[in-house]
């Protein structure tokens, strides 16, 4: 099986989660301010999901359904996030999710990460469109789908239900024809 890729950006790096991050995924995903904007991270988030995070990224990685990225800040090395795609490799398409620790919210820091795997999702594994959806409570995530070319494609009112209310979500998207990529594209480099 064939390496999973690296990716690394200007201050971050993109590589998949190793048991010894567990801990880490724990301590950022349990944060109820991270978990209650994601459609994806119970409450709490336990060890056992995280350990469930890692089988669902070896499994989708082995399966190349599912590239489920860790998020690293060059300088330091702290664990920060999570980001990937999830395959639909019928119609080339994939969407596009994430989440980030709260401390580094507001930094830019999502969005180079983003923009970084939809380059990697068009230029190396051949996609035609990326979708992304983000809950209504969290126009933050929006604003990161919009940094990176995405754009609103559909409103679902009510369409989860997360701690027992209904939310809506917002569904994002691009095409490959439509994308252009980042001029910070010359400080990203991939590695397979």
């Amino acid at each position: 099986m064939k390496p999973f890729p690296r990716i690394e950006t200007k201050r971050l790096i993109l590589s998949s989660f190793r048991p010894i991050d567990i801990p880490k995924i724990v301590a950022h995903a349990s944060n109820r301010n991270v978990s209650r904007y994601t459609v994806s991270l119970a409450h709490p988030f336990t060890e056992t999901d995280a350990v469930h995070l890692l089988e669902i990224a070896n499994q989708g990685f082995k399966d190349s359904t599912h590239y489920v990225f860790g998020i690293w800040l060059r300088d330091g090395g702290a664990l920060i996030g999570s980001i990937g795609l999830k395959l639909e490799t019928q119609f080339q398409r994939a969407e596009l999710n994430f989440w980030i620790a709260e401390p580094f919210w507001g930094g830019g820091l999502t969005t180079e990460a983003a923009r970084a795997v939809i380059h990697f999702g068009f230029s190396h594994l051949n996609l035609h469109k990326l979708t992304a959806t983000y809950m209504e409570a969290n126009p933050a995530s929006g604003r990161v789908m919009a940094n990176c070319g995405m754009k609103k494609e559909g409103e679902l009112k009510e369409h989860i239900i997360k701690d027992g209310a209904y939310h809506g979500i917002l569904l994002y998207g691009l095409i490959k024809n439509d994308y252009t990529p980042p001029e910070c594209l010359q400080e990203m480099s991939f590695v397979s």
